[in-house]
């Protein structure tokens, strides 16, 4: 469960390495364990979230700035088709419904949305990158050492939201973060404490059920 507001609690460092410790057991094919993180933290992360918020509301200003922020990968479809568009539109709208954000209230949705270029207030912003000679094999490795990050942190009473919503900064991140030129952002993360009383932690993503997309073969 993506968790969208945090409590300003810190996280020790012990925990954190901890937590890394144990996604490096992910699997990765031929065991190139190709994930490289960047934990930001404090100053780092501030100085980050502004310039990203800074570079959003220059955006809203300004809609042909987005053409100079392109993500590397297609995390989405070019085009969107059905079942998926439905899936997500039903996740936006019933996110945004528990928030009393409608339709057309493009302030609240601009806002919103920033709220991920504020890690959501979690005090540690994790940003993975990888190697761009590595084959789009390895964002499947990816997807199991972030999951591992992820279980590990409920066991620490932590949560966390992982976050594509920063994949089209990377021109900003990249630097900020000190990768070297070879590398290329894979996403980010937030981590940290729940606001157990915020409302939008509340929200709870529909699911479709196993039966509905399992095949069966005798």
């Amino acid at each position: 469960m993506s968790t969208r507001a945090f409590l300003p609690r810190a996280v020790p460092r012990e925990t954190l390495e901890h937590l890394l410790d144990i996604a490096s057991r992910a699997p990765s094919g031929t065991n190139t364990q190709p994930w490289k993180v960047y934990v930001l933290q404090g100053a780092s992360r501030d100085s980050l979230a502004g310039k990203i918020c800074a570079a959003h509301d220059a955006i809203r200003a300004n809609p042909e700035l987005a053409a100079q922020y392109k993500e590397e990968y297609d995390y989405y479809p070019e085009k969107w088709v059905s079942p998926y568009i439905d899936r997500r539109r039903e996740n936006g709208w019933g996110l945004y419904g528990l928030l009393g954000i409608g339709k057309g209230d493009k302030d609240k949705m601009h806002a919103q949305h920033q709220r991920n270029y504020q890690f959501f207030d979690a005090p540690v912003g994790l940003m993975f990158t990888l190697d761009r000679v590595m084959g789009r094999g390895s964002l499947v490795d990816y997807g199991m050492f972030m999951q591992n990050i992820m279980v590990a942190a409920r066991g620490h009473g932590l949560h966390t939201c992982p976050q594509a919503a920063w994949n089209g900064f990377a021109k900003i991140i990249l630097p900020h973060i000190g990768a070297g030129d070879d590398e290329m952002l894979v996403c980010g993360m937030a981590l940290g404490y729940a606001d157990e009383a915020a409302l939008v932690n509340t929200f709870r993503t529909p699911r479709v059920s196993a039966q509905a997309f399992t095949t069966w073969l005798d």
